[in-house]
């Protein structure tokens, strides 16, 4: 049970940012295929470098031991703190994903690399926190397709300052994750 609410809560931050990124490509209005497209290479990649998190999270676990708990919890509060840096990169992260809107081949798998980076920090996590991979990696495909699915579709509705604070809202929820993990973590919950 803690587990599944540990997943959850890591679930709903990734939730935010994907919609985020997937609704700054819905505000140049994508075709019908293209956001197919776009929602498939999404979930591909947000479930893809959890993959790798979790295994070297879980190899560095093992390495550290019973201090791999609080490795996991300073990585969300790194992701957290990360996603509320005002206005990082705008413009780059604007011209990527107008990229990756028309993206073929291997620009796809590097602009597919460079929007999933927070998804390796929270598969880093979950890995030093002992969660199950198998169920974590269904669960963030689920949300990611989901996810970007909305954000496609809406983001042509919904204004800049809307999409910015989707992803302040996931850099606030990863660090009350973690700091719920770490007093749950210090009272030996």
């Amino acid at each position: 049970m803690r587990q599944l609410l540990i997943t959850a809560g890591l679930l709903l931050p990734l939730a935010l940012d994907t919609f985020a990124l997937a609704a700054a490509l819905g505000m140049a209005g994508l075709e019908r295929r293209d956001r197919m497209r776009v929602a498939l290479v999404f979930t591909v990649f947000e479930a893809g470098m959890p993959i790798l998190g979790l295994l070297v999270g879980r190899v560095a676990g093992n390495l550290i031991g019973a201090w791999a708990g609080y490795g996991g919890i300073l990585f969300l509060l790194i992701a957290g703190f990360l996603l509320l840096g005002p206005g990082q990169k705008q413009d780059d992260e604007g011209q990527r994903l107008r990229l990756l809107a028309h993206a073929r081949g291997l620009a796809i798998i590097d602009l597919g690399l460079s929007i999933s980076v927070d998804e390796l920090t929270v598969g880093l996590s979950a890995g030093l926190l002992g969660l199950s991979i198998a169920v974590t990696v269904i669960w963030i495909a689920v949300q990611a397709f989901a996810a970007a699915q909305i954000g496609l579709r809406l983001g042509a509705r919904l204004s800049e300052a809307i999409r910015e604070r989707s992803e302040q809202t996931a850099g606030v929820a990863l660090i009350l994750v973690a700091l719920v993990l770490l007093v749950l973590k210090l009272l030996k919950i």
